[in-house]
């Protein structure tokens, strides 16, 4: 005879219906999200098929004729191709490279301030400008760098120096868009360093203050080799992104007079595809920063999980 099993051991099957009725909140609003990248993200991507099309407006995405590769061929064999490579990963690169050491000081100081108002004056004044828009930026940058009433070149007249056009020169175009980019973010971007200081044990620094380690001994051997994970995860996120330059601020600090140095990969797309109305040409270019995009935040990914292992950063 067949025995029967346990009431005890009896796990009832999960009925997904009564389980989005019963978290119908939860469910609620993640519909909001949902809908928002149905809309504005996947069903453009069937747009995206006007990249191997001489797209033509009174025709239609489907009415268009197939040209195959042509508008990639196009760029890659245009005068603008490298010029817009090498000015995106400059300023990507750049950006890496003065932002990131820049936010990781910047929380190990607020993480050694002991003065608490001291301390959460300057998170507030860091965080402040992450949320003000590039159009806010721009006229507090105007305000500082203007050749006629910019506060710098006041500075700079004042001692007998001849006055700098920074957002028309493109010798010091780049050092504004990357100070900038630096002066914003280094803020937000700390947060992050700020929370794996958090989880430090303290009885290492009272056990390495015992020994007599004064405070960089305590920041090189405890602070930055615990948080060590943290920062390569951040850095290789980060190269995975590495064709994002910052279109906000780009377009809205650059000049036809710097479009030499300041034009990147997005503003050349907005230009061709919204005022020269090439929008195969546009997409085309887009959908290959996209795959390369694609391909690099995947590599990034596995980089993360291999090179996470280890306690020394140096």
């Amino acid at each position: 005879m067949k025995k029967k099993d346990s009431p005890e051991l009896m796990v009832p099957k999960p009925n997904l219906r009564r389980e989005i009725l019963r978290h119908k909140d939860v469910y609620l609003l993640l519909l909001i999200p949902f809908v928002f990248y149905i809309v504005f993200k996947y069903v453009p991507i069937f747009n995206a098929q006007i990249a191997f099309k001489n797209f033509r407006a009174r025709d239609g995405v489907l009415g268009s004729a197939w040209i195959g590769l042509q508008n990639f061929t196009d760029f890659f064999n245009s005068f603008y191709f490298w010029e817009l490579l090498r000015n995106t990963l400059m300023y990507s690169f750049g950006k890496i490279i003065i932002s990131l050491p820049v936010s990781i000081i910047l929380s190990i100081a607020i993480y050694e301030c002991t003065h608490y108002a001291l301390r959460k004056t300057v998170q507030t004044l860091a965080y402040l400008p992450h949320f003000l828009s590039w159009v806010i930026m721009y006229g507090v940058l105007f305000a500082l760098l203007s050749p006629s009433s910019g506060i710098l070149n006041d500075i700079i007249k004042l001692f007998g120096g001849t006055p700098i056009d920074f957002l028309s020169s493109v010798h010091a175009f780049p050092w504004v868009v990357l100070l900038s980019d630096a002066w914003k973010e280094m803020g937000w971007s700390a947060i992050i360093f700020i929370a794996a200081l958090m989880s430090i044990d303290v009885s290492l620094f009272e056990a390495a203050m015992v020994e007599g380690a004064n405070s960089w001994q305590r920041v090189r051997y405890i602070t930055l080799p615990a948080i060590k994970p943290v920062i390569v995860t951040v850095l290789l996120l980060k190269i995975g992104t590495i064709l994002d330059a910052g279109f906000n601020q780009m377009y809205m600090l650059y000049s036809p007079q710097v479009y030499s140095i300041a034009d990147i990969i997005d503003t050349w797309v907005y230009r061709q595809g919204l005022l020269n109305f090439q929008f195969g040409l546009a997409t085309a270019v887009g959908l290959f920063k996209g795959i390369i995009g694609m391909i690099l935040v995947l590599v990034s990914n596995k980089l993360v999980s291999r090179f996470n292992e280890g306690s020394s950063l140096f």
